[in-house]
């Protein structure tokens, strides 16, 4: 449905569409984000959509599902330029690519220019970072992708005013389409606990792949203030450090956290669950947290998945202030705090677990913004602008606005 009308899209209206970017079992937020937003497609129009995978060098080993039709090599030119002729040659009428600038070839991954040059139908160019001040190579790459693009798609209107100011991108070819959350009921957080043995000990949790730029060393030292005066806290910071990470330092931030773990005697109140978290797993540990936490040090960061999930589901949050947390958390829909500000975490967390009234409040407020960013939602937007892109394929919508 699209907010504020009861207009849907027939099914058969959306043209057959091919999706090209890093893809599961990879592990990789862009990976995950493709694998959703393709699944949420094919179930909003009952259409079986094909995907073109980008492997980073080493992933030529990987076995794909048999969606996966077709594979480019990040560190061959070549491929990329192989790849716009399968998809030339392929049947479906459109491209929409999953974009992140480390992930094809080339300075800054150009290639993938070279790619939607050659293509003979329209590709749709979905951006996962948009920077706003970028240096003049970024700034070129960008703007010759998009010249190539029937359309491009920013995951929030931060990033579209970005596009067209700073990118100096055309406003008719540009779209906001949030990132994908998922479509659960608001509720409690007793029987997720109960699922997990936490009893009803308060929860704030952290998922994602751990990296550096994480600040969760700022999050741990807040737990220390947390815990004078809520000594039942935990602290759940989910997922496994980041494979590029741990192929360039191994292990040695986690490491590093749980010393600050056991330096501050945090052992029962802080745990780190090492394991890459699938779909049902997230949505279920966030269905156990009362405060959602994102401590991440970098200003200039456009989308997060793990935020938007966080949102989606109806949590109270609590998040340096980053682009997007500025943009998903205005309006009381979450807290935003100082970066690298363990005091201010710790002030903020108590306040929110001290008045469960606030928290409820703010809770209500995240759900109700999220539900414009649920997965058959999102379908529903995309299947919208691939139709307007493809002639043959006409919106046709049922009901009156």
């Amino acid at each position: 449905m699209i907010a504020g009308t009861s207009q849907t899209l027939r099914s058969g209206a959306v043209p057959r569409t091919l999706f090209l970017g890093s893809y599961p079992p990879r592990e990789c937020g862009i990976a995950t984000f493709t694998r959703d937003v393709v699944e949420a497609f094919d179930r909003q129009f009952g259409t079986h959509s094909e995907i073109v995978a980008i492997d980073e060098p080493g992933g030529e080993v990987r076995r794909y599902e048999p969606s996966v039709v077709a594979r480019i090599s990040q560190v061959e030119h070549r491929s990329h330029l192989r790849a716009a002729e399968f998809i030339n040659a392929h049947p479906a009428e459109l491209l929409n690519v999953q974009h992140e600038y480390g992930l094809f070839g080339g300075d800054l991954g150009e290639w993938l220019i070279d790619l939607l040059a050659a293509l003979t139908k329209p590709a749709v160019l979905t951006l996962h970072t948009v920077l706003p001040e970028p240096d003049e190579k970024m700034l070129d790459v960008t703007r010759r992708l998009c010249h190539y693009a029937a359309r491009v798609v920013a995951l929030s209107d931060t990033g579209r005013e970005l596009l067209e100011r700073v990118y100096r991108i055309p406003a008719q070819k540009l779209r906001v389409i949030h990132h994908g959350v998922p479509d659960v009921p608001f509720q409690g957080t007793l029987t997720a606990k109960a699922s997990f043995g936490i009893g009803e000990r308060s929860v704030i949790s952290t998922f994602g792949l751990i990296n550096r730029g994480k600040g969760l060393e700022y999050a741990i030292e807040a737990m220390r203030s947390i815990v004078e005066r809520h000594p039942e806290t935990l602290y759940l910071i989910l997922g496994e450090t980041h494979p590029v990470v741990r192929r360039q330092e191994g292990e040695s931030y986690r490491e590093s956290l749980q010393e600050l773990v056991h330096g501050y005697g945090l052992q029962y109140n802080v745990q780190l669950v090492d394991k890459y978290l699938e779909f049902d797993e997230v949505v279920s540990y966030l269905g156990a947290t009362d405060i959602y936490l994102t401590p991440y040090l970098n200003p200039t960061q456009i989308v997060s998945g793990t935020l938007a999930y966080a949102v989606g589901c109806g949590k109270a949050i609590v998040s340096s202030p980053y682009l997007y947390a500025k943009e998903l958390l205005a309006y009381g829909r979450g807290f935003v705090v100082p970066f690298k500000d363990a005091r201010a975490i710790a002030e903020c967390i108590v306040a929110l677990l001290d008045d469960p009234a606030l928290r409820r409040a703010t809770e209500r407020r995240a759900y109700r913004f999220g539900r414009q960013m649920t997965w058959p939602h999102v379908a529903t937007e995309y299947g919208r602008l691939f139709a307007e892109l493809v002639p043959s394929h006409a919106v046709a919508l049922v009901g009156t606005a």
